[in-house]
């Protein structure tokens, strides 16, 4: 996905190092929700999270490729300078390849124009009625979106946007946004994705053969799901996919958890995986990238997002290091025969849901001005 256009007067306060990483990360969602007319905002965000989610299945067959492909029927010497060449040239070829990709998204980056609304809070009109008739506004379109955007920056337009004063008011917004990056992480989907071989050799019973397999049927289920929300999420609206998706994570996640701690490990297994990974790719991947796009007013979009992308990689870093922790522990291997961290992240399934129904606002159908104006 493509972020925002690079420029050196965006420099005037969002390079703040405490915020950058996280910032960046976050500016694709927000340079989409920007360009993309309310209508279509939800798809065309979600297009983020799709990019995501193929850029991860495309680099896992790349470095399986690269690392010479299957290892069935191979022999003992065979398998050692397979090993060998890995650990001593192939790490460097996958990383080198990544060079491709990158180069492609510097020189598209160039061919992008500036979002309106940044435009306008830097008091650049005309570029900014420009940008709009080029997504396809009529002139008078234009003039009245333009109209709008200028209405809701006029009490902030001097305001630095890495001013922390900007968020005075908006505690309830950067608390939902922060919540939503947490419950994404907190439910389970990197812990799962990033173990997923070690989840189906060690607590599924599968051997290394059908780990890899059954971790192909994860990115192509991923992948699948994704491509429903970004259909469904301008129809049906944020909330639903939320709540629908986050009882299906949770009944994935049981599921798993059952089998696991009544041992009866197979298909029944795999398939809560499969439940919950076609769960979250329906819901908490691509919606709360929606979501954290859209509910913050347009003056402090950039460091609201910060924060909530910087607690979303804080506890995604959490969840990463102590799943090995909790899957490895003498309590989970004597008390719930390994089904520990799926009952944890089930429970925080029902937390997530109890906190949408409860706090996050609908926002489908609605242009960034008139949600600022809701909320």
């Amino acid at each position: 996905m493509i972020g925002h256009r690079p420029s050196r007067e965006d420099q005037d306060g969002r390079e703040n190092p405490a915020a950058i990483v996280a910032e960046r990360n976050g500016l694709a969602g927000q340079y989409i929700a920007e360009m993309a007319p309310a209508e279509e905002r939800g798809k065309m965000v979600s297009l983020n999270q799709l990019g995501i989610v193929t850029g991860f299945f495309v680099v896992f067959l790349a470095t399986y490729f690269i690392g010479g492909g299957t290892t069935a029927g191979l022999s003992d010497a065979e398998l050692a300078a397979r090993n060998s060449y890995n650990t001593e040239q192939g790490w460097r070829v996958m990383f080198w390849s990544e060079l491709i990709p990158a180069l492609a998204f510097l020189v598209l980056l160039f061919l992008i124009p500036h979002s309106p609304r940044w435009l306008a809070l830097k008091g650049r009109t005309a570029q900014a009625l420009s940008v709009l008739k080029r997504l396809g506004a009529d002139d008078a379109a234009a003039e009245a979106e333009l109209a709008e955007i200028n209405r809701s920056l006029t009490d902030d337009a001097k305001k630095k946007s890495l001013d922390p004063k900007v968020l005075a008011g908006l505690g309830g917004l950067v608390m939902i946004g922060v919540m939503l990056s947490v419950f994404q992480q907190v439910t389970g989907i990197n812990a799962i994705l990033y173990y997923g071989a070690e989840i189906f050799s060690n607590a599924l019973g599968y051997g290394p053969e059908d780990a890899l397999k059954q971790q192909l049927w994860l990115g192509a289920v991923n992948f699948a799901f994704t491509f429903i929300a970004i259909f469904t999420v301008d129809r049906w609206g944020r909330r639903p996919l939320l709540l629908t998706g986050l009882a299906g994570m949770f009944l994935g996640l049981m599921l798993l958890g059952w089998t696991v701690f009544s041992q009866q490990l197979g298909l029944w297994s795999l398939a809560g995986v499969l439940v919950f990974i076609a769960s979250f790719a329906l819901s908490m991947g691509p919606v709360v990238w929606v979501l954290i796009s859209e509910i913050f007013p347009n003056r402090a979009r950039s460091l609201a997002m910060a924060i909530a992308v910087g607690a979303q990689w804080l506890f995604n870093a959490i969840v990463s290091n102590t799943f090995p922790v909790v899957n490895r522990s003498a309590l989970n291997a004597e008390s719930f025969n390994g089904a520990l961290p799926y009952f944890i992240f089930a429970a925080f399934c029902i937390v997530a849901w109890l906190f949408v129904a409860k706090f996050v606002p609908e926002t489908k159908g609605r242009s960034l001005e008139e949600i600022e104006a809701a909320l």
